[in-house]
């Protein structure tokens, strides 16, 4: 069996990095001013993020059903028996629902993961499936792995500036004015399903610190059992230019020595909603290897 593994920009994957590694990415779509764009296809980084902090009207939106089927069809088309697919966290967005109706119709051809993850958590997850297909797993053993690993993550996001929270409709306007009036930043969390708050903390500074201490909360409390080279920790960040992404990738990894750091950069789907200048920072563990 030939087994192909799709999954979409929200993991942080770059369309340069799915055709190195063999994997069909779904670019998300954003729409800004009533225009539909794709990540990383017809809009950069720096295109969105200037429309971002220029005030246009940024939302997003999951894949449409013809987009997700016709990918499907052309993978199956092109010498796949099966295919797992991995969206987003159902628990943030219709997309996984939506998928696993539209698998209905293909006669157990496509297995789609409801993985509970997004950006650093969900790459690492589409690594170990494609691990997996290397191993001959087929897609319905790929799922059952990645839905029982699904909670062997964490995520800790830092927001700089509470606007998009506020236009999102996450926080109350009298929350955000007092927010920025005194300088408090949430600390936000996936340890599952939804995005919830976790601290509120005055200073970006101070929540480089705090995310950091969370890191290390889940060291040694949910993770103290597992190996340290089967554990990944990685950062994110939304519009942070190449010498805040390489500075707060080194103040995580200073602070985790001998552990396998990386940045990326989080999706326009996430930073449509935390805004530019949120950083973040994931712990999972790692089921493959390289």
């Amino acid at each position: 069996m030939r087994t192909a593994v799709v999954t979409d920009s929200n993991s942080g994957i770059t369309k340069e990095e799915a055709e190195k590694m063999g994997i069909f990415l779904i670019p998300m779509p954003v729409i800004i001013d009533g225009d539909t764009h794709f990540e990383g296809q017809d809009m950069t980084q720096d295109d969105f993020y200037t429309s971002l902090k220029g005030g246009k009207d940024v939302t997003t939106s999951q894949p449409a059903p013809g987009i997700v089927m016709d990918l499907w069809n052309q993978v199956l088309a092109s010498g796949y028996d099966e295919l797992v697919h991995i969206p987003m966290s159902s628990g943030l967005s219709n997309s996984c629902e939506t998928a696993m109706a539209l698998a209905q119709d293909y006669d157990g051809k496509v297995c789609v993961v409801d993985n509970h993850r997004i950006s650093v958590t969900m790459r690492e997850s589409v690594l170990d499936a494609v691990f997996m297909t290397s191993e001959g797993k087929s897609a319905k053993e790929i799922k059952e792995s990645l839905e029982k690993a699904a909670y062997d993550a964490s995520i800790y996001i830092a927001v700089d500036t509470l606007e998009y929270l506020k236009k999102g409709g996450r926080i109350t306007v009298a929350a955000a004015a007092l927010g920025s009036v005194f300088h408090v930043k949430p600390i936000l969390t996936i340890q599952g399903d939804k995005l919830d708050a976790f601290a509120k903390v005055r200073g970006m500074k101070k929540c480089r610190h705090r995310m950091a201490e969370a890191l290390q909360e889940d060291l040694d409390t949910r993770f103290r059992e597992i190996d340290r080279h089967r554990l990944i920790v990685a950062t994110a960040g939304a519009g942070l230019t190449e010498e805040e992404a390489v500075a707060w990738k080194n103040e995580i990894a200073e602070a985790f020595p001998g552990m396998e750091v990386y940045y990326n950069p989080l999706s326009f789907s996430i930073s449509t909603h935390v805004g530019p200048g949120a950083i973040g920072a994931g712990i999972c563990v790692k089921n493959r290897e390289d």
